[in-house]
C-alpha cells in the first residue's frame, strides 16, 4: 500500500488540539518570557531559569503520564480534564507580577508556569502525540505530522501576528485570559472529537515495570536509530533554544523594533512555512526523512547567520522566512521519523522521551548559552529602574554553529523501510 487515508474524524481531531495546545506554547515559549523580562526584571538569566525548570517540568510529566496512558490504554480521558485545567492555569499567570520584591515574584512566574506546563505536557506532549502514532501509519506519518506543523506555525502565527497589538490595547492581563480561553475551549472540542484507536488497550503490566523495561539493555539495542535521532534532535535543540526564547526581545531591544513590528517580522516567516506545511509533509512521505532533516538543518545554520547580520527590517523579514521555513522542515522530517521509530505498546512513554533529548537537554543548555553571552557581550538596560541586558546577535551565530553538528548522528541512523505495493 502506498497511501492510507486518514479518517476526517482523526484529522479534525487532529487539527483542533493541535491548535489549542500550540496557541498556548506560542504564548509560553515567547510571551511568558516576554512578560518576565518587561514586567518583573529585564534579566535574560531569570528568563534562562524558567525556561530550564519548566523544561524538567514538561520532560518528566510526559515520561510518567505517557507511560500512564499507555498502561490505562487512555489518550483521550487524559487529553479531556487536562485541557480543561491548562486553560486554567494559562489565565493565572500574569498575576505574579502582583509580587513582591522581584525575587519572589520571579519564584511565582516560574511556579504558574511550571503548573500549567504540567496540565499542557500531559494534554498534548504525552497523550496527542501518543494519540497521533496510534492513529497513523508509516504510509501517511508524514501528511499527518505535517498538519500539526501547520498548527503550530499557525498558532505561532496568530499569536506572533496579534499578540502585540492585544498587549498595547488591553494589556498582558486580558491578553492571557484570552489565551486561556481559546485554549480551553479549541482543545476540548478536539479531545471530544478524538476517538482512541482500537488497537490501543490496557497493558497487562505496572506502570513502574512498563517503565522500567525502556532501560534495559536489549530494548536500547533494539532502538538503536532512535536514540540517534535523539541525540541529532537534542544537538539542535541546543542550538535552536540558545536564540529562540530572546527573538521578540531581541526584535525589540537590540534592533529597536516596537512589539507590533517586532511581531510583524516573525508573522510572514510563518506565514509561508504554513503554505508549505503539507507539501512538505507529503513530500517527506515520498523522498524520505533522512535526507530532508540533514538538508534542512545545513541549510537553517546558514539562514540564521545571514539573520544575525540583517539590521533592516526587509532583510530581517526575508533571513527569518527563510530559517522559519527549514526549521518547519526539520521539524516534519524529524518528528515523522521519530513516530516510525516508536516500539510498540510504547508510544506514550516514548513521546517522554523526545521532550527528554528535544526539551529537557535543548532547554536547559541552550537558553543558559544564550543567557551567559547575553549577558557577557549585550548592551545593557534598565527597564523601570531594574538593570539588564539586552541579547545580542551572537547568539544566532552560535546557535547555528550548533545545530549543524546534528548531522552528525543523523547520518548514522536508519529510516523504516515502507512497505511495497503488491
Amino acid at each position: 500500500m502506498s497511501e492510507e487515508k486518514i479518517p476526517r474524524r482523526t484529522i479534525l481531531s487532529i487539527y483542533l488540539i493541535a491548535l489549542a495546545g500550540n496557541i498556548a506554547w506560542a504564548v509560553e515559549n515567547q510571551y511568558y518570557n516576554v512578560f518576565l523580562y518587561n514586567e518583573i526584571a529585564p534579566v535574560p538569566l531569570y528568563v534562562s531559569l524558567m525556561v530550564l525548570i519548566t523544561a524538567f517540568v514538561s520532560t518528566f510529566t510526559t515520561i510518567i503520564m505517557g507511560a500512564i496512558s499507555d498502561v490505562k490504554g487512555k489518550r483521550k480521558f487524559f487529553m479531556v480534564y487536562s485541557f480543561i485545567c491548562w486553560a486554567i492555569t494559562t489565565a493565572l499567570f500574569p498575576f505574579a507580577a502582583f509580587v513582591r520584591p522581584v525575587l519572589i515574584a520571579v519564584f511565582v512566574a516560574i511556579l504558574f508556569d511550571s503548573i500549567m506546563t504540567y496540565f499542557g505536557a500531559t494534554a498534548y506532549d504525552a497523550c496527542f502525540n501518543a494519540y497521533v502514532t496510534d492513529v497513523t501509519t508509516l504510509e501517511n506519518r508524514g501528511k499527518a505530522v505535517g498538519i500539526m506543523e501547520i498548527m503550530v506555525l499557525i498558532a505561532t502565527l496568530l499569536i506572533y501576528a496579534s499578540a502585540g497589538f492585544i498587549i498595547v490595547a488591553i494589556g498582558y492581563y486580558a491578553f492571557f485570559i484570552i489565551i486561556g480561553v481559546l485554549t480551553g475551549l479549541i482543545g476540548l472540542a478536539g479531545a471530544l472529537v478524538a476517538k482512541d484507536a482500537e488497537k490501543l488497550k490496557p497493558l497487562k503490566i505496572s506502570f513502574w515495570a512498563h517503565l522500567r523495561s525502556t532501560f534495559q539493555r536489549d530494548i536500547i539495542k533494539q532502538n538503536s536509530d532512535f536514540f540517534l535521532l535523539m541525540i541529532g534532535l537534542a544537538i539542535w535543540s541546543i542550538g535552536f533554544n540558545v536564540y529562540f526564547p530572546f527573538i521578540i526581545v531581541y526584535l525589540q531591544h537590540y534592533i529597536g523594533l516596537p512589539l507590533e513590528l517586532a511581531s510583524i517580522v516573525m508573522f510572514f516567516a510563518l506565514m509561508v512555512s504554513i503554505i508549505l506545511g503539507i507539501p512538505i509533509g507529503i513530500l517527506i512521505d515520498k523522498v524520505g526523512r533522512k535526507r530532508i532533516a540533514i538538508v534542512s538543518v545545513i541549510l537553517e545554520s546558514i539562514a540564521l547567520v545571514w539573520f544575525a547580520f540583517s539590521t533592516e527590517f526587509i532583510l530581517l523579514v526575508i533571513s527569518g522566512i527563510s530559517w522559519v521555513l527549514l526549521m518547519t522542515m526539520w521539524h516534519i522530517s524529524s518528528q515523522t521519523w521519530i513516530k516510525d521509530l516508536y516500539p510498540e505498546e510504547k508510544y506514550g512513554q516514548f513521546s517522554g522521551y523526545y521532550l527528554l533529548f528535544n526539551v529537557l537537554i535543548g532547554m536547559s543548555i541552550g537558553p543558559l548559552i544564550g543567557g551567559y553571552i547575553s549577558s557577557i557581550y549585550g548592551e545593557s538596560i534598565t527597564i523601570d529602574g531594574i538593570p539588564g541586558n539586552v541579547p545580542p546577535p551572537l547568539i544566532f551565530i552560535v546557535g547555528a554553529i550548533i545545530i549543524i553538528f546534528a548531522i552528525i548522528p543523523l547520518l548514522k541512523a536508519k529510516e523504516l523501510e515502507k512497505k511495497r505495493k503488491d
